[in-house]
Parts: C-alpha cells; structure tokens; sequence
C-alpha cells in the first residue's frame, strides 16, 4: 500500500514538473498583453496622423462645419445636409457663407441646424484680375472664366474668414473644419473616419487633373492651407505655376504648402441642372442617378430614371480619363442618367422616392412659400444666429418669390 501511494506521488509530481513550462508561458503571455495595454494606455497619442474611428467621441471636439455656394436646389439638398451633417454633429457650430442670387431665399432651411454661428449672404462685386492669377489660373472649362474662378476662391476664402473671426472673438480656435457646397446631396452621415489628423480629406474621383474640392475635411492647421485658395495664388505663381483649374490649383496649394490630401469615398453628390452629352466621352461628364448606391463622392446627379446600369455603365466608365471625371462604379455603386436635356418630367416623384418622406414635405412647402412666410422663417433663424450679415430680409425672399408685398423684416 505504501509503495503504491508512493508511485501516485511521483506520478503526480512529474505530472506537475511537466505542467510547470505551460504555466510560466501562459503567466508570461497575459502580463505582456497586460503591460503592453499599460503602457500604450499610459502613452499619449500621436499628434500627427491619427484617424479617429467610430469609437471615438467626436463630441468632445469643437468643430466647425461652413456650407458654402448659390442655393440652386437647396430645397432638394438642404434638408439632406441637416439630417446627415449638422443634425449628425450635434455640437458643431454652422456657418453659411453664400452669394445673394434668386434662390438664396432656401437658406431659411437652415433654421433648423442645432447650433448657428455665423451668417453672411452678400452681393458678389467683379473682382479685378492680377497677371498673377491669369498666368497661374486657366479659363478653360471654367463656365465664367477666371473670374468664376476667383469668385470661387474668394467664396471658400469667406468661409475660412468667418470661421477665424468667431474663433478670436470667442478666445478658442477649432479642432476640425468641414468645408462642403450647399447643392452636395447627402444619402449618408459624413463618417468619423473623415476626421484624420495631419491630413486634409478630400472625395475620390472627379479630380479633372487635380484633387476634387467639392469637400474637404480637416484639423485647423490643414484646413486653413486648404480653404486660402484666393491667397495662395501668389505662392503658386512664385512656384511657377502656370494655367490651371480649380482642382489642379488646389493640389498645388496643399503641395506648395506641404500638407497631405488623402482621398475618401463620401456619400454625397452635387445636383446638377447643368446639361451634359451622353454617353460621355473621354473627358465627358457622367451624371449620376441619385438613387444609385454610391458613395458617390461629389459627382455630378440629378433625380431620373437610369439610363445605364450594371455592364452599360462599367462600358462607359472605362472609356473615361480616370484623372479627370471619372467615379467609382464598381458593386453597383453607379447608375447613369441621360442628362443631356432638362430634367425628366416626374422627377418630383422620383426625388420623393429616393429622399423619404420629410424632404418631400420640405419640397412641396417651399412650393406653397410667400414672402411674409419666408421673412417669418428668416426671422426665426435670426434670431439663433451670432453673427448675420445678409440684406433686408424682405430682399432676398421677393427676389425669389417675385412678389413684391409691402411687409418688412
């Protein structure tokens, strides 16, 4: 019995000799995961090129998000950009810098953004044309020339100017800049992944021998290389750069400067009433059905019914220059529309379809809109509004309404 016992003891201490090995690796392999988790949690994260992912609690930034651009379809597009940017970035500040025309009188659409800081709806003046800017900047495909050109880079320019005013009166400066136009479509929130440090992002595609600037996300220093367009013509010019386009100059503004433009896929599209020959050719213009899957990036759309799907569109796609108007296609993300007439008759239906139910309300109430209801809505979005410098507000609603009663703002 005693021998026995004996052979168990020894059987179990050699059990346990040979367990030992195992145990030291297992005790080893969780104190550095544990040390590890330790000391990148006790490192402080890298200033420079860092994304913040879905995780991350963008609220706890300042951010501030500038439409800009003429109101064309805002009644189509506006309620898009509540929903998926302002209404999506609860404690972003909005600013709107725009020109008056016939349809700025929409922007009371925005009464509704949960935090306004800045207004400015102004008269654009012709603005005369330094031998700097005409031998850096090209008229080419530009719809009004040079001028449209520097009418552009002022218009993004504003938008920083507001943005920096706000900052200095208010002793602070922000985190993030979002710099989007007002006729962007918006089938989608704007991602966090959007918001990368050290980076300026920008949509892929569209890039007509440069980088798309139909919108730009970045931290304060990368936004402000970016949104100087109407400054830095000089710097190109110094650089020796000659006859460019609105893309092509603002990658070389980011280049001169030294800041990177990363490209993302975004979920928006810029409406378009513009007509454009189909099928599109090399460097032709493709417009895209809004109700395609996207993201599309900023390409040109409109409401229709596609004329062109699936093998038609991957056709189509590939004849384009890929460095000029080109956009991603692939998985179905793209139907086509014949646009090179007016818009289709019933594309009010279709608009409804795509946007749901309360962009259709907005649509079919700014149908039914007068004068004394649109200074009214002005009035209230006034009032939430730190900064305003627009005209009298009953010029802006009888400018587009065309009805000329006698109330006042």
């Amino acid at each position: 019995m005693l021998k026995k016992f004996t052979n168990l003891a020894f059987q179990w201490r050699l059990s346990l000799l040979s367990l030992t090995p195992l145990i030291l690796f297992f005790f080893l392999l969780t104190n550095s995961i544990y040390l590890n988790q330790l000391f990148h949690n006790s490192t402080p994260s890298p200033p420079h090129h860092q994304i913040l992912n879905k995780n991350s609690d963008l609220n706890q930034t300042r951010i501030a998000i500038c439409l800009v651009g003429g109101a064309r379809r805002f009644e189509l597009t506006g309620p898009s950009i509540l929903k998926n940017l302002l209404e999506e970035y609860k404690n972003a500040d909005l600013f709107l810098n725009a020109p008056l025309d016939g349809d700025a009188y929409k922007f009371f659409l925005l009464k509704r953004a949960p935090r306004i800081a800045g207004v400015r709806i102004f008269e654009p003046e012709f603005m005369n044309e330094t031998q700097a800017q005409i031998r850096v900047l090209t008229a080419d495909n530009s719809p009004n020339g040079i001028q449209g050109l520097l009418q552009y880079f002022n218009l993004v320019e504003g938008c920083l100017n507001l943005i920096t005013s706000y900052e200095s009166k208010h002793n602070f400066t922000y985190d993030w800049i979002v710099r989007t136009r007002v006729d962007g479509y918006w089938s989608a929130p704007l991602s966090p992944a959007a918001f990368t440090h050290g980076s300026y992002l920008v949509p892929e595609g569209s890039r007509y021998s440069g980088l798309n600037d139909r919108l730009g996300v970045g931290d304060r220093s990368t936004s402000i290389a970016a949104l100087s367009r109407l400054s830095l013509v000089d710097e190109l010019n110094v650089a020796g750069y000659e006859r460019l386009n609105s893309e092509a100059a603002f990658e070389a503004q980011l280049n001169v400067l030294g800041v990177r433009g990363k490209e993302m896929r975004f979920p928006f599209c810029v409406v378009s009433d513009r007509q454009y020959s189909f099928p599109p050719d090399r460097y032709g213009v493709p417009v895209a059905s809004m109700a395609s899957k996207g993201p599309l990036s900023g390409a040109k759309c409109r409401p229709c019914k596609p004329i062109c799907r699936g093998q038609c569109v991957a056709k189509t796609m590939k004849e384009l220059d890929k460095n000029w108007s080109w956009t991603e296609y692939k998985n179905g993300s793209l139907d086509l529309c014949n646009a090179s007439g007016e818009w289709e008759n019933g594309w009010e239906e279709i608009f409804d379809r795509i946007a749901g139910k309360d962009a259709a309300k907005e649509r079919i109430e700014m149908k039914e809109l007068d004068v004394k209801g649109c200074v009214k809505k002005f009035q209230a979005m006034k009032r939430r509004t730190e900064r305003w410098e627009t005209p009298a507000l009953v010029r802006i609603c009888r400018l587009g309404l065309e009805r000329f009663e006698s109330s006042t703002p």
